[in-house]
């Protein structure tokens, strides 16, 4: 719903909070706890959600960009999507639509819903709510519930996207992908990396707005990156949006250190990465069990 890992925590806490001080007064022949609990955090995302704009990612502010050699200026002034560790879903044998809905994609196609189309759909196809829990959660007729869903679900056909395409988890053959990405990209072996790119890929790299499309275009980004930045980059796996990710760790040639660059995300099909999202934020390490205290060239990666 919200696009945000901090503020999603915050309301859950805020939720839970609520719950417990309103105990007394719930009431079993209304609805579940399960619902009940729904009911409340809905409403405290509806409420957070008021009058802000979406979080985006750059493909989502306007077209590719055509030149990977522009100056690139972060804007701080957007509230970009951030990506979401899978170690904090807690059990990992929830439900496919569970996992999908975390796909990068669906949480990004879901900020082009107003807020209470964003609920209606989470709560009808990812908790598998009844159209009756969840005119109860929004206050609303079971009519209108079923009304915003079509709404919802016809906007997110218009972006190519489905919930049921996404309901595959990523295997250990996505995995084996990316991991040669990232042996690639640690040897600086421009043509190796270059050959696990699809033809049509695109990178991302949120808080700069420009993204790239096409094999070419992503080649010479990387040439940039190695030019600009030296080519002893040091990268960790980790797990993100039900995808394959790794963490960055840019080299300091100066120092002989590395420190803390990025988050990257990838979707893989037919043995090419398909799609980049580079979230350059150190920031966001701490969310993944990683340090952002400089390091060593050689010594093992922080934790």
């Amino acid at each position: 719903m919200l696009g945000s890992v901090q503020e999603a925590e915050d309301l859950v806490q805020e939720t839970m909070l609520r719950a417990w001080r309103a105990a007394d007064r719930y009431d079993a022949e209304r609805a579940s706890p399960r619902t009940w609990l729904h009911v409340i955090a809905t409403n405290l995302c509806l409420n957070a959600l008021e009058g802000r704009r979406r979080r985006p990612l750059p493909s989502g502010l306007g077209p590719a960009g055509d030149d990977p050699e522009v100056p690139l200026l972060a804007r701080l002034d957007v509230p970009w999507l951030q990506p979401f560790p899978d170690d904090r879903l807690g059990d990992p044998a929830r439900s496919a639509e569970q996992r999908a809905s975390l796909r990068l994609a669906f949480v990004a196609a879901l900020q082009l819903l107003p807020a209470r189309q964003r609920a209606t759909l989470v709560l009808c196809e990812v908790l598998q709510l009844s159209a009756a829990e969840v005119a109860l959660a929004l206050d609303v007729s079971v009519t209108a519930v079923n009304s915003s869903l079509q709404r919802a679900r016809a906007t997110l056909r218009s972006t190519g996207l489905t919930l049921e395409a996404l309901q595959a988890p990523a295997d250990d053959h996505h995995r084996a992908v990316v991991e040669r990405y990232a042996a690639a990209f640690e040897a600086a072996d421009i043509t190796g990396l270059t050959r696990l790119l699809a033809d049509d890929v695109a990178l991302e790299m949120p808080p700069v707005d420009l993204w790239l499309a096409g094999r070419t275009h992503y080649r010479q980004f990387i040439e940039r990156v190695f030019a600009m930045r030296g080519n002893a980059w040091r990268l960790t796996p980790v797990q993100a949006n039900g995808s394959s990710a790794l963490a960055a760790f840019a080299p300091e040639p100066t120092t002989g250190t590395w420190k803390a660059h990025s988050i990257q995300l990838f979707a893989v099909a037919d043995d090419r990465i398909r799609h980049c999202v580079t979230f350059v934020d150190p920031q966001l390490f701490a969310l993944f069990g990683l340090s952002t205290a400089p390091g060593r060239a050689g010594d093992p990666l922080p934790k």
